[in-house]
């Protein structure tokens, strides 16, 4: 029995056997529909994944034009979190001088300008008579002496070339001789003078120019002298100190400086360039070429060691208030400046302050036989306005005064002593 049941049972295992291949299909079975699920899921996934990175590149694409957009908003936005967060902080300010285009002209090469503008400037030498030979001088001549000065040709007619200087240029002179950018020279006479304004137009006769200084020469182009402003670069050529013409450069320094010379005060162009003797009557050039001013003056001082020379100012003339009267002098007119009739200074207002006096001008004599001698004036008065006009320095006057005629009046608010004070009263007065 015993080697009975040891012996295996073929049918027993046949069954086992059975068993076995049914459970080795059947999990052959659930391995094959789990691989297809596998790959389903796969499928799935790539598909979510391809959903999902077109996702993101849609919305970056939208955000990146959002940006591009709405940029300055959106740097205003931040800018304004970036200001609350540091609110608190003291940082500099930066202005936008950089950011900006400064338009003008730097002056460092101005030799195409003077090339152009140095045939319309000429030479002028004076000669003045200061001594007689009839009147004790030894030798029995006369003696002279020589000044220089500058000129600008500004016109020509039929038979002659003008030239425009300086009136204390060619003052008193007995001879005059222009020499032109050839360095020919040739004799002048005078046409007409404005002391009041310092200038005097002269002229050469066109027949003596032989035709190669006809050739040379050429007529200044005039500026508007009105439209300079401070700072702007500026030209001067003239004779100075009678060597021959040169050129000077610099800028604009003020505007409207009063400055007095021969007793009459006028409103003129502060310039930094050199200006020298024999410079006057020259021109003053913009950066175009143009004439804008006639060198007239400079300040200077005792130049002791403890009082040096005065460098970097000189003046000139405003070529636009002038350009009516130069016009009327170059045809034969005189310079008919209408007259109060009055003598007199400017009463400042500190001198006023210390003295207990009105500011204006204080009249010390009175013409006789002018309009001021006919009207209700007295010395010692002291005109406060013309024409409603303040009265604070002698140009006050002297600018009413150059838009009128003789014949013309104007109404003079004037103060007088009444008793222990200054009363006010209004004088018309016919100007002669």
């Amino acid at each position: 029995m015993d080697d009975e049941e040891k012996k295996p049972n073929k049918r027993g295992r046949k069954k086992a056997t059975e068993v076995i291949d049914a459970k080795v299909m059947e999990e052959t079975v659930d391995y094959n529909e789990s691989s297809d699920d596998t790959l389903e899921q796969k499928k799935k996934k790539r598909n979510v994944a391809i959903i999902v990175s077109a996702s993101v590149i849609f919305a970056v694409l939208v955000f990146g034009l959002a940006i591009f957009l709405f940029k300055d908003k959106i740097y205003s936005l931040l800018e304004k979190g970036f200001d609350e967060l540091n609110k608190d902080k003291i940082e500099l300010k930066y202005t936008e001088t950089n950011d900006k285009e400064i338009k003008g002209v730097y002056i460092t090469d101005v030799s195409e300008v003077v090339e152009n503008a140095m045939p319309s400037i000429v030479a002028i030498t004076s000669k003045t008579l200061i001594s007689s030979g009839y009147f004790g001088n030894f030798f029995g001549r006369d003696q002279y002496t020589e000044g220089a000065g500058s000129g600008i040709i500004v016109s020509e007619t039929d038979n002659d070339i003008m030239i425009l200087t300086n009136n204390h240029v060619v003052s008193g002179a007995s001879e005059l001789s222009v020499q032109f950018i050839n360095e020919k020279s040739f004799d002048a006479r005078i046409i007409g003078t404005s002391e009041r304004k310092d200038i005097a137009v002269i002229a050469v006769t066109k027949k003596d120019l032989d035709t190669d200084t006809l050739k040379s020469i050429k007529i200044a182009t005039m500026g508007d002298s009105s439209e300079l402003k401070v700072g702007n670069g500026i030209i001067a050529i003239g004779n100075a100190l009678g060597y021959g013409q040169s050129v000077t450069t610099g800028v604009v320094s003020a505007l409207d400086r009063e400055v007095s010379i021969d007793n009459y005060t006028n409103k003129m162009i502060q310039i930094d360039a050199a200006i020298n003797g024999g410079n006057s009557g020259g021109a003053l050039l913009n950066s175009k070429g143009e004439v804008v001013g006639i060198n007239s003056a400079k300040y200077s001082s005792s130049a002791t060691s403890t009082n040096a020379s005065i460098e970097g100012m000189g003046f000139a003339i405003p070529i636009s208030d002038v350009s009516k009267l130069i016009t009327s002098l170059m045809n034969g007119n005189e310079d008919t400046s209408p007259s109060i009739g009055i003598e007199g200074y400017i009463i400042s207002e500190q001198n006023g302050q210390n003295y207990n006096m009105p500011t204006g001008f204080y009249i010390s004599k009175i013409v006789s036989g002018s309009g001021a001698d006919k009207a209700d004036l007295e010395i010692g008065n002291i005109i406060t306005k013309i024409n409603g006009k303040k009265v604070e320095s002698l140009s006050d006057i002297q600018d009413v005064l150059y838009n009128l005629d003789k014949g013309d009046k104007v109404k003079l608010t004037v103060s007088y002593v009444g008793g222990r004070e200054y009363k006010e009263k209004e004088v018309t007065v016919t100007l002669s």
